[in-house]
């Protein structure tokens, strides 16, 4: 097994490059046919994002002392799913919006009906990786993940989560009323992330497993007040996608209902209930602290 970097941007780097190696190798060949489809599934996947997703996969793998070779298949997972909704945000019935990554979004480069079709694709096939490959030593177990990860992106998910986002578009909030949006459309996939990887390892106690669901519901919201902020005073191209769309939009999110200021704070109480809940298990957690502070400190 291959030494595991011990730097944080180095540990970043070397599983971004493993999860874009075995995404290419899962992705279909853009010489099968349907060969337009499979080539507008590699270009919504490939070559682009931070990869958070799978990074908090391999860190709650490494809290439960998983083999990395299960850990990338969960981690895939979760980024084919993360890569859907993303393309099915930015069609024109959703967020309307022209620019993903940098570069044009998927319906852009394509079409409507292939970026629908791509969405629909990359989610079947995060479920047929959890179910073809070997992730957890325990079939029940494996099962459960299924079960996870169908929970996180569905109603009572990110796809409910997306629901409550539209239909609260000029609408004025509580902080409740966002906080439960966003524990859905955002916080519901981090979750997962988080827990599939730990199931990748070995069986954590009931209060461990509590726990780090606990770490990720925090990071999961803090992350989405953080994008709000971006959203706010990044620039288009920092941002890879277009900046200040809430605002045009009318969209309710943290910088609305707080101010950035607040928002900001809030961000940082968000991390150190996180980093509370990791108290009691040093090194085993490191990554999962660290990604905490890549997640807070961002400028894209």
């Amino acid at each position: 097994m291959a030494t595991i970097p011990t730097d944080f941007q180095h540990w970043t780097s070397v599983l971004q490059q493993r999860i874009e190696a075995q995404l290419q190798a899962v992705l279909p060949s853009p010489e099968l046919a349907p060969q337009r489809l499979h080539q507008a599934m590699r270009y919504a996947m490939l070559g682009g994002g931070k990869r958070v997703r799978p990074l908090l996969t391999f860190a709650a793998g490494e809290f439960s002392q998983a083999d990395p070779d299960r850990a990338v298949i969960a981690a895939c997972a979760v980024e084919l799913i993360h890569a859907y909704s993303l393309v099915h945000d930015d069609l024109p019935c959703m967020d309307d919006d022209v620019l993903r990554r940098g570069k044009p979004a998927c319906h852009v480069e394509f079409d409507e009906a292939t970026a629908l079709l791509v969405g629909d694709a990359l989610q079947s096939l995060a479920f047929q990786l959890l179910a073809e490959y070997r992730v957890a030593e325990d079939a029940a177990i494996q099962i459960k993940m299924v079960r996870l990860l169908a929970a996180a992106c569905g109603s009572r998910g990110m796809a409910g989560g997306q629901a409550i986002d539209l239909a609260a578009v000029s609408t004025h909030p509580t902080l409740a009323e966002l906080e439960f949006m966003h524990i859905h459309k955002t916080g519901a996939l981090i979750r997962a992330a988080v827990l599939l990887g730990a199931h990748c390892g070995s069986v954590l106690s009931d209060a461990w497993m509590e726990k780090l669901d606990h770490y990720a519901k925090c990071i999961g919201l803090a992350f989405q007040v953080i994008d709000d902020v971006l959203d706010a005073e990044a620039t288009t191209a920092t941002l890879g996608k277009t900046a200040g769309k809430d605002a045009v939009r009318d969209k309710p999110t943290y910088v609305s209902v707080l101010g950035i200021a607040e928002a900001r704070k809030l961000a940082n109480e968000l991390r150190r209930a996180a980093l509370t809940a990791l108290d009691g298990h040093g090194e085993c957690a490191l990554r999962l602290r660290e990604l905490a502070d890549f997640i807070l400190d961002r400028k894209f």
